[in-house]
């Protein structure tokens, strides 16, 4: 026994906090009862979050996750669904929503996915977005989607359709690359048929030009 330690009628050192740790190498001397300790007594947190494994309601936070007291990341709308994969960050409240974090309806507009000019080719900003998808695709095996592709009305149709169908089939591509299983993804251009603003503006014309996806089992 170390000396000036405190003892038992056995003359053993105490635990006074019955984390298995004795009192003179416990350097977290008021454990909470059942938490799992390290060698210095402290309780772990297993996943690195800064939240201690005994208060921790998501124990497997992916590491650089920002989190909130309960250790989970936050859920600024409240709909069920992270912030890290919610592409509908401002849901109505009481909407059912999708993985995505989307209210169920027929499409979810992929903002900040776009490609070069006249072109099929995606800026490399848009692999933030795609990312995300791709990784709520894989967490949800269920899922199946269809890649829609939309252009504004400037040029011949024949030309946006076929626009439209390569820039999907380049989504389709990125999210296959991503791990996302083929057969659960179809990709369609719908060339300029499907406009959701006015075609004589600008800011209509760029909100025309814009790829969505389609849950395909969604009931």
């Amino acid at each position: 026994t170390v000396a000036g330690a405190k003892v038992d009628v056995n003359g053993c050192e105490l635990d006074s906090d019955g984390d298995g740790v004795r009192d003179s190498a416990d350097n977290c001397p008021d454990t909470v009862p059942g938490a799992t300790v390290d060698a210095s007594g402290c309780e772990l947190d297993s996943d690195h979050d800064g939240v201690l494994d005994s208060g921790d309601k998501c124990p497997n936070t992916p590491a650089g996750t920002p989190v909130n007291a309960d250790g989970c990341e936050p859920d600024d709308d409240a709909d069920g669904v992270a912030n890290s994969a919610d592409l509908c960050p401002g849901t109505p409240a009481g909407d059912e929503v999708s993985p995505f974090g989307c209210s169920l309806i027929r499409a979810i507009a992929l903002e900040g996915v776009n490609f070069l000019s006249n072109d099929d080719t995606l800026t490399e900003a848009s692999s933030v977005i795609l990312d995300r998808v791709a990784n709520v695709l894989i967490a949800n095996g269920d899922l199946v989607v269809e890649i829609a592709g939309h252009t504004d009305a400037q040029g011949p149709d024949a030309y946006n359709l076929d626009l439209s169908q390569r820039r999907a089939a380049s989504v389709r591509t990125y999210l296959i690359d991503k791990g996302v299983p083929k057969d659960r993804l179809s990709s369609k251009g719908y060339g300029e048929t499907e406009p959701v603003a006015d075609n004589r503006t600008a800011e209509g014309r760029a909100k025309n030009r814009r790829v969505e996806l389609r849950p395909a089992n969604q009931p």
